[in-house]
């Protein structure tokens, strides 16, 4: 495949041009979406549809999510016609609980890698494109996030990340909310600015670090976007 280079000037496109540059690549991109319909998602969603409807959009379905998501999750998937993929974990919930505990409580990490991590790894294998709502103003840990990246996953399979949103601030990201009419989920109105499984989110108490509401300040990611290596 065709690779972009991620170079200082692909730095300075923008989210659409980042996203007609890569699709460009191929005439059928074997790319996917992963989303948690987070407003970030929603802006790279909107900007998707219109140039790839088809494009496989995966939700990690950890059973852990607020009830808000789920419901915002099959209305926006109905009215977008989204193809969408709910990714599962090798054991429901109760198995999980009543083999190992509450994991979410006590080994949170443990938790993350089985309910999320290793059902992504698998479900990103057949693709060449991984697209992200990203963004750098997120976490301390996402601060050298590029546009572009080439990642390879622990089984050795390399592919792009393609994060357009990358170099956005959240005010960027809410003007474009509002300026496009889109919707977004009813957790944002609440006080909520990250949001991801129920138990592991709470409203922070600094709005200016986002992800301190996140599994009770004791981390600031789940997994999904450390598990894999920059391959060059």
């Amino acid at each position: 495949m065709p690779e972009l280079d991620a170079s200082e000037s692909t730095e300075r496109l923008s989210a659409e041009q980042i996203l007609d540059s890569v699709l460009a690549q191929e005439k059928e991109p074997r790319a996917c979406f992963t989303c948690s319909f987070q407003a970030e998602d929603i802006v790279v969603l909107n900007l998707l549809r219109t140039r790839l409807p088809n494009t496989p959009v995966l939700f990690l379905e950890t059973g852990y999510h607020f009830a808000e998501t789920y419901k915002f999750r099959d209305e926006l998937a109905r009215d977008w016609n989204l193809n969408l993929v709910n990714v599962l974990p090798a054991r429901p919930v109760q198995e999980q609980e009543s083999e190992l505990g509450i994991l979410y409580r006590d080994k949170p990490t443990e938790c993350c890698r089985l309910r999320k991590v290793e059902p992504l790894m698998a479900a990103l294998q057949p693709f060449e494109i991984w697209f992200t709502g990203l963004r750098r103003e997120q976490s301390p840990t996402r601060k050298n996030l590029k546009k572009i990246e080439e990642h390879r996953l622990p089984g050795g399979k390399v592919l792009q990340k393609v994060s357009p949103l990358a170099d956005w601030t959240w005010a960027q990201v809410w003007n474009y909310t509002g300026q496009h009419r889109l919707k977004y989920l009813p957790q944002y109105d609440q006080g909520y600015f990250s949001i991801g499984c129920e138990p592991c989110t709470a409203i922070p108490d600094d709005p200016n670090n986002p992800r301190s509401g996140r599994w009770s300040g004791k981390k600031l990611e789940c997994g999904i976007h450390t598990f894999s290596e920059h391959s060059r």
